[in-house]
């Protein structure tokens, strides 16, 4: 099992400095991947978490992490693809995935901040579909050499586009969601399946349903991905019951195994502080006393 972490861009740190020294980090403690968020507004939830704390841009912190890093996987979990252009969405991962000689891999969702989706005049009840066209076309510039499409939103003919992805045929596509939606669409298109906050239990049932699909569809269930995202407590007193333990070593290699058992092959832990000192220390003790007894 593949282990990655994500990087706090979504936690209010305001030595951006200090957040992005996490990267090499990561790479240096023999993480896999980095992984980072994505909203476009403080809203919501959001923010009564981060009021008017930052709130970084996923896409920038990752190209300066391809700059910083040799080997990581760089991720997203999750872009939500109804709030971009998907054409101007293609343009920047293609050139991502060249600078960093092909270590892209693209957590996708739907989103459903409905008050984001108002402010930036995107109908909610059409993100599905949004999302399906938009993995549609970005799969589309990406690997053909003179791509068309006709389609709901945009309409283009045999036009140019590059540069492409060093990866082919094209970017990894992970579907993020643990819906039937997400289910079916991880099954249909996706090179991935990356849920978030499921227990292993639910997570093996997901899996084999997508599997069933996969097969239905003519698809090769092995070549899709199984990832889940966790959230991990970087301290005894966070407040979700739910996150792993990240301050116990033994309780977090048991949380860890259980998923592998379940199917896990890429695990994102979510390190939920906007401490980045805090967050250091939990990788730490992560890679030494945890990762090695995993196998």
């Amino acid at each position: 099992m593949k282990i990655g972490v994500s990087i706090p861009n979504h936690w209010g740190v305001e030595d951006a400095q200090a957040m992005l020294a996490l990267g090499p980090l990561a790479e240096e403690l023999g993480f896999d991947s980095i992984w980072v968020q994505d909203h476009l507004f403080n809203i919501g939830a959001i923010r009564e978490r981060l009021d008017n704390r930052p709130y970084y841009h996923p896409l920038p912190l990752l190209s300066y992490m391809a700059a910083t890093t040799k080997k990581v996987i760089l991720g997203t979990s999750v872009l939500v693809l109804p709030t971009h252009h998907p054409v101007n969405l293609a343009k920047y991962l293609a050139t991502l995935d060249q600078i960093s000689g092909g270590r892209v891999v693209l957590g996708a969702g739907v989103g459903g901040e409905g008050d984001e989706f108002n402010l930036l005049g995107v109908p909610i009840r059409k993100r599905g579909a949004l999302t399906d066209e938009s993995i549609t076309i970005m799969k589309e510039l990406w690997s053909n050499p003179y791509p068309s499409y006709q389609g709901g939103s945009l309409n283009f003919s045999e036009v140019r586009f590059s540069p492409k992805p060093v990866q082919k045929p094209h970017i990894p596509v992970w579907v993020g969601g643990s819906s039937t939606g997400a289910r079916r669409r991880a099954a249909r298109v996706g090179d991935g399946w990356h849920p978030n906050g499921v227990s292993p239990e639910d997570f093996s049932a997901g899996r084999r349903e997508i599997q069933e699909l996969a097969a239905e569809s003519g698809r090769n269930s092995g070549d899709i991905v199984m990832s889940v995202r966790a959230a991990v407590a970087v301290q005894p007193d966070w407040p979700s019951r739910n996150a792993l333990p990240g301050y116990d070593a033994d309780g977090m290699a048991a949380a860890m195994d259980a998923y592998r058992e379940a199917g896990v092959e890429h695990m994102v832990l979510g390190l939920n502080s906007g401490d980045v000192a805090a967050i250091r220390r939990v990788m730490e003790s992560i890679a030494r006393d945890v990762m090695p007894r995993l196998g």
